[in-house]
């Protein structure tokens, strides 16, 4: 076991990685996408997961591309000593283009600039660039509208003439994805095949296209191409909750959170909890004390009693529920009568397989996604990893 922590550090609690699990889910999805290559998504800091720790993993796992949102990310990578392909796609105007092609990031271009800055780097470093072209296929983000594909595309491939780029890629990103029947999705596919047809019509030779995110990783095989991009599902969790659990698919979640209770105490009927008294006690009963809040990532939309239902954790063998106001460094549970005493574990989300409560039960609590749940745990709770030396 590793820890990576902080300054201010909270030795009460902490984020725990099992890195051999970020392995195994991406050995999964990669048997399931095959023969498309899986391009490990590792932005968010690998969605609260480590990025470092968790990028090595996912390449010990059989991914042969990473994929970061955020130069600085790519670059963090490669100054640790990550090598494989790695891509940056969200960059702004004045973006360290030659930071980039100097450690060998593959970059993207949605708009004209991007590719004019991206080629002006190029001469500056003497370094070809490996470019991808987003088009928009209906997300109605990122990317170059349809419209204005054909110039994107001749753009980048005069470009390619003049040796400062290779298009490498061509891709897009699914709105739909998590909703497997919604019609969006098909239309998105056919929009995708149009724009590579047309830039293939021009000259472009792409490496890889690529359109599929975790959701169509597991749901949309013909969206598969030469690519697959899986974020979520690399760390266990489903994006499709209500039509796949990740055991159904061979994943289990990579990340708990655990704290340890700081206070134990009885208290009568009738009393009030936490700010603004949304949680009564309906008769004696012991309140257990958990040292983990807002400030750390627990979500003040999982408060419990008039707020809600209350995000779950795991006590003594029993799941129990907030009880009244998440504060900003902590929270309570109503243990009832559970002999539970200070230093006690508290799971707050880990793996159903061990009857834990999950991340996707804190999303249900806080009606959110689990995406978000796990990449809120802040900086200040130390990061212990298992699972092996990877």
């Amino acid at each position: 076991m590793t820890e990576q922590s902080s300054p201010g550090v909270v030795p009460h609690a902490q984020v725990r990685v099992d890195l051999a699990a970020i392995r195994d889910n991406v050995a999964e999805l990669a048997v399931r996408s095959a023969p498309a290559q899986v391009m490990a998504v590792v932005k968010g800091d690998a969605y609260g997961h480590g990025l470092v720790p968790s990028a090595r993993a996912a390449q010990a796992g059989g991914a042969t591309w990473l994929g970061t949102a955020t130069m600085a990310e790519a670059l963090a990578l490669r100054a640790a000593g990550v090598g494989g392909r790695v891509m940056a796609w969200l960059c702004a105007p004045g973006e360290r283009w030659a930071d980039a092609l100097a450690a060998d990031v593959d970059v993207s271009a949605s708009a004209p600039w991007a590719i004019a800055e991206i080629a002006a780097a190029a001469r500056e470093t003497g370094r070809t660039a490996r470019l991808h072209l987003k088009a928009d296929t209906g997300m109605g983000r990122a990317g170059a509208p349809l419209a204005e594909w054909p110039a994107l595309v001749d753009d980048a491939l005069k470009a390619q003439a003049e040796g400062l780029v290779e298009v490498v890629g061509l891709w897009s990103h699914l709105a739909c994805a998590d909703e497997p029947g919604h019609p969006a999705n098909a239309q998105q596919l056919a929009a995708f095949r149009d724009a590579v047809a047309l830039a293939e019509s021009r000259g472009a030779r792409p490496e890889v296209r690529h359109l599929a995110n975790s959701a169509a990783t597991l749901t949309l095989r013909d969206a598969h191409f030469d690519l697959v991009r899986p974020g979520l599902a690399s760390y266990g969790l489903s994006p499709v909750p209500q039509q796949v659990a990740p055991g159904d698919v061979g994943l289990r979640p990579a990340m708990s959170v655990r704290a340890r209770l700081t206070l134990v105490k009885r208290v009568p009927a009738g009393q009030g909890v936490s700010y603004g008294h949304l949680y009564v006690t309906d008769r004696e009963s012991t309140l257990g004390l958990v040292p983990l809040g807002y400030a750390d990532g627990v979500p003040r939309h999982a408060s419990g009693g008039s707020a809600g239902p209350g995000g779950p954790v795991l006590v003594r063998g029993v799941t129990r529920r907030v009880a009244g106001r998440v504060c900003m460094d902590q929270f309570v549970v109503d243990l009832r009568d559970d002999d539970a005493r200070a230093g006690d574990e508290v799971v707050v989300f880990g793996d159903a397989a061990a009857g834990e409560p999950t991340a996707q039960d804190w999303a249900d609590a806080a009606g959110t996604i689990s995406y978000e749940i796990v990449t809120r745990f802040a900086p200040r709770l130390p990061r212990v990893y298992v699972g092996g030396a990877l």
